[in-house]
Parts: C-alpha cells; sequence; structure tokens
C-alpha cells in the first residue's frame, strides 16, 4: 500500500493513525505525544498530570516524529519538506495542522515576556505565578480562569464582549456561568478592551492596567492552513482549507481533516467534529468506497475545574416560531433551557447539572418527533427515567 503522511499531531491525526492500514508517517510538531487537548484545563489547575491525557499510542505501522515540523508541501513530486531538512514522500497526504490562537500584533514575531496563549499542553505546563490575566471570555478562556483560580493564582478574566460564551449561551445562561466563576475567586470584566500587553501588565482601553504576572491570550483560534496555501490548496472563507464530503482537497492526492479543514463551508474547530472526520477519512482510505462526511452538529460540554459544568447544542436563543421551555434551581446553581420548534428540538442549553444532556442530544442530533408527553420531563435530572 502507498505510504500515508499526516501533517500535525493533534486529536484528529491521533485517532487517524491508528485506524490506518496503510504505513503511516505522523509529522507531529509538538515535542510531546499526542493528547486530549479538551482536558488541558485540568492540568493548568494541577488537577492531574500530562499523563492521563494521554491519548493512546499509535500502532507498529505508525511512524511518529514528533518535534518535527513540515514546512513546505511539494505536491508534483508528492513529497513534505520538513524542518529538520528531510522530505517525506507520500502516496496520500493528509493535512491535520489544527488551529492556532489568535493574536494581537506582534513585535518581531513574539509574545512579550509573561505573555501565552492558553492551547497547548506547554501553555497547561507554564507556572503562572501569583497573579493572572486571561484575555477572551469565550470556551477556552472560561476554562482557564477557572483552573486557574482553583489553583489559587489571583485571576482576572478580561472579555470584549457583553457576556461569556455568547456564541454558545442565551443571556441567562452566561450570568449563571459568571456568578459560578465570582465564586471560585475570579474577576470578571466584560465590555472591556485590552489596548496593550506590557510586561507585567495589560493596559485596558479606559487607561486603566491590570498589574500581573501572566497573561493567557484565549480570543478564539483560527485555522493553520498555510502550508497548503502555500502549495496552491483551495482554502475557503473561513481560513480553512476546502474539503468535499470525501475529505479531499483541491489537489490530488490530498486530504484535510480537523481544525483546519472547511466543509460546506464551516469550519467546526470542535474535538467532536475532528473525531468525526478522522473516522470517515479511515475509512475511506481503508478501502470503504461508501463512507463520507456530511458534516457535524456542533455540541460543547465543559466539565470545568470548580466544578462548573456546561453543556450546549444546537441553536441557545429562539427565532420567530420557536418555543423555548426553561428550568431554573437558584438553590443548586443549575439552569436549563431548551429551543424547540414545532415537534422538533432545535437546541438546548444546561449550566450546573448535566443528567439530562445524554437524553436531550439524542433526541437533537436524531432530529426526530419529540414525544407528546410535556417536554419538562426531558429538564429533570434523571433525563425523565
Amino acid at each position: 500500500m502507498e505510504p500515508v503522511v499526516i501533517v500535525g499531531g493533534g486529536m484528529a491525526a491521533a485517532r487517524l493513525a491508528r485506524r490506518l492500514d496503510a504505513p503511516t508517517t505522523v509529522i507531529a510538531g509538538e515535542r510531546h505525544p499526542a493528547y486530549n487537548r479538551v482536558l488541558l484545563a485540568g492540568v493548568l489547575a494541577r488537577q492531574y498530570g500530562p499523563e492521563v491525557i494521554a491519548l493512546p499510542a499509535p500502532g507498529p505501522g505508525v511512524r511518529w516524529r514528533a518535534g518535527v515540523r513540515a514546512t513546505a508541501v511539494d505536491t508534483a513530486a508528492r513529497e513534505v519538506v520538513c524542518d529538520d531538512g528531510t522530505r517525506e514522500p507520500y502516496g496520500t497526504l493528509v493535512l491535520a495542522t489544527g488551529a492556532a490562537p489568535v493574536l494581537p500584533p506582534l513585535h518581531d514575531g513574539e509574545l512579550p515576556e509573561g505573555v501565552r496563549a492558553f492551547r497547548t499542553l506547554d501553555d497547561a505546563l507554564t507556572d503562572p505565578g501569583e497573579r493572572a490575566v486571561v484575555v477572551g471570555g469565550g470556551l477556552l478562556g472560561v476554562s482557564a480562569a477557572a483552573a486557574l483560580a482553583v489553583r489559587g493564582v489571583d485571576t482576572v478574566l478580561v472579555q470584549q464582549g457583553e457576556r461569556l460564551m455568547e456564541r454558545q449561551l442565551d443571556a441567562a445562561a452566561s450570568a449563571l456561568l459568571r456568578d459560578q466563576l465570582t465564586a471560585l475567586g475570579v474577576e470578571v470584566h466584560t465590555e472591556c478592551r485590552v489596548r496593550r500587553l506590557r510586561p507585567g501588565g495589560v493596559l485596558l482601553a479606559d487607561g486603566y492596567e491590570l498589574a500581573t504576572d501572566t497573561v493567557f491570550l484565549a480570543c478564539g483560534v483560527l485555522p493553520l492552513s498555510g502550508l497548503a496555501r502555500d502549495a496552491g490548496i483551495a482554502v475557503g472563507r473561513t481560513g480553512g482549507i476546502v474539503v468535499d464530503d470525501r475529505l479531499r482537497t483541491s489537489q490530488p492526492h490530498v486530504h484535510a481533516i480537523g481544525d483546519c479543514a472547511e466543509h460546506a463551508g464551516v469550519t467546526h474547530g470542535l474535538a467532536g467534529a475532528a473525531l468525526e472526520q478522522a473516522d470517515v477519512l479511515g475509512d475511506l482510505l481503508n478501502g470503504r468506497a461508501e463512507a463520507a462526511y456530511h458534516g457535524s452538529r456542533p455540541l460543547y460540554r465543559l466539565s470545568l475545574p470548580g466544578p462548573i459544568d456546561v453543556a450546549a447544542f444546537g441553536t441557545a436563543s429562539p427565532t420567530d416560531g420557536d418555543d423555548t421551555v426553561r428550568l431554573t434551581d437558584a438553590t443548586r446553581g443549575t439552569y436549563r433551557s431548551l429551543v424547540v420548534r414545532g415537534d422538533r428540538l432545535r437546541g438546548g442549553v444546561l449550566v450546573g447539572d448535566l443528567g439530562a444532556v445524554g437524553q436531550l442530544t439524542r433526541a437533537w442530533e436524531s432530529d426526530e418527533a419529540l414525544p407528546a408527553t410535556p417536554l419538562l420531563h426531558l429538564l429533570t435530572h434523571d433525563g425523565g427515567n
């Protein structure tokens, strides 16, 4: 069988490498073995070590090149050029380069001293000192802030938008999440823009400066598609590498999966979607011609240090013609909301108690008619059982 070369050593790459029958080389980039990126907050909180989040090692047919980076793809010669001067020939190339954190304009292309992104295991292993500022109130920023607070670090979370996790949560769920972070000791500032990062401080737009030992940037991510673009492979409007239902790029013998891939105009940036794509491509490369990828449905589930439990799927806010069912328990600090259109579940948000999330997401993913029994039973902690 022709050799497969995978560029990238994240969750999607590791999943695909374990599934393939062909001899496979992984150009991993990071020095660490593959790990579960979803669990980085637990490492940052020092609740467990890196070995806990390590993924199963690939089989004997896989050559894993840790700490080596791909610098170019020669599609004519069907080779990948590496930063150590070697060239890896491929029969099939899979780009699983992931995504990179959004960073402010930098002098000399480097982060100032004491400033880190929150994206890799090395970021999670850093010593934050006694005081930290997290910039960004999305999924990554909330995870980092909760982890730092549990660890005993004096933590400030700065969010430019009106509320935390505004893309995933409705206003009520976001407010409850903010209360729970505050209870952990996180100082939360929304509608607050950062003007400049300085050694030992974060200067806000209003002129106030936050003193800090470490700044964690969690302002979103962008697909890492430069390698593909330089090789003449099509990149879409989201910045991701354009793929079809067979996860093929515009270049023969080249596929893309994970956070770097754009399918049907969407770059998911979610672990679940990356793993689904890896499974489909594994089937295709192993000879299952009928396999195809038709997209993924966004499901967010966070179990953060604290503990803070959050889940969101589908549409969080209703539109015209939708019904909303909500259940709030102020004593227990829980919130559940469902968006229903006709007899179909269109989305939901849960904070504090995720006991019903399994049944709810199954009903949403199946897109089948809801039972005639009252919807309230779907919001109970046991899923109505």
